[in-house]
């Protein structure tokens, strides 16, 4: 495996080995996120126990993400009970919409997928219109969702200037299902507490994974708004060969 480029809460606050950009936007994170009123219960205590693990790429290099990403994924296999996510931090370019930053976000996804190694996985579709396909790497079937500066609305998807990229393997969802007594009261009750924050209604485009009338894909990157996303998804699946996978 290379280098990687996977970091604790304090490594992000080290400018010896994160550039002044990171520290800044770090902060930014950092302080949102630690807000007792915070929504996300799982982010806010994964970030105060120092469980949630941190990367950034460049504008011009994103070469190490990957073999960040196996880290990472090691990294959680070694204690599954552990609820581990992932935040990546993408510099900025000329990013200025919701558009152009969702352009980003499946360009990310999209890179990983063509460097993955590893077969998909059986059990997730190909097709992201099916309602069970999600995002997958290095066999792993993984929940990816983005937040961009470009938010004015929905304040929980705006945790600073930079587009902010949550990675949760979905084995750290075991006994939270959509389906599940436990996961349908945590659900619920984090979406109460992203309603207060954003003063919206949840966005149509939310549900469960699993739900037949749900795309997954759509819940990746949500609208500033009301209203469901129409467009087709932007990701692509590469059919590779056995000599491709290594």
């Amino acid at each position: 495996m290379k280098e990687t480029y996977l970091f604790t809460r304090q490594q992000m606050k080290n400018q010896e080995l994160v550039p002044s950009w990171i520290t800044k936007e770090f902060a930014t994170f950092e302080k949102l996120v630690s807000e007792p009123s915070f929504p996300c219960y799982f982010g806010r205590h994964g970030l105060i126990q120092d469980e949630l693990r941190y990367s950034y790429i460049e504008k011009d290099n994103w070469a190490h993400l990957p073999d960040t990403m196996r880290s990472f994924l090691s990294l959680l296999k070694r204690d599954p009970s552990v609820r581990r996510g992932l935040f990546l931090f993408a510099e900025q370019g000329e990013n200025e919409t919701i558009e152009e930053f969702r352009k980003e976000f499946w360009n990310i996804l999209q890179y990983l997928h063509k460097e993955d190694h590893k077969p998909w996985p059986k059990h997730i579709p190909e097709d992201p219109d099916h309602h069970l396909w999600t995002f997958c790497f290095d066999g792993e079937p993984i929940f990816a969702f983005g937040n961009a500066p470009a938010y004015v609305q929905r304040k929980t998807r705006n945790l600073g200037n930079a587009l902010v990229i949550g990675f949760q393997p979905r084995l750290i969802f075991e006994g939270l299902e959509g389906t599940e007594p436990n996961g349908i009261n945590s659900r619920e009750a984090v979406r109460k507490r992203v309603e207060v924050w954003d003063q919206l209604p949840k966005h149509p485009d939310i549900s469960h994974y699993g739900d037949e009338t749900h795309h997954e894909w759509k819940q990746f990157f949500i609208g500033d708004d009301c209203e469901p996303i129409k467009s087709k998804c932007p990701f692509h699946h590469i059919q590779k060969n056995k000599s491709s996978i290594r």
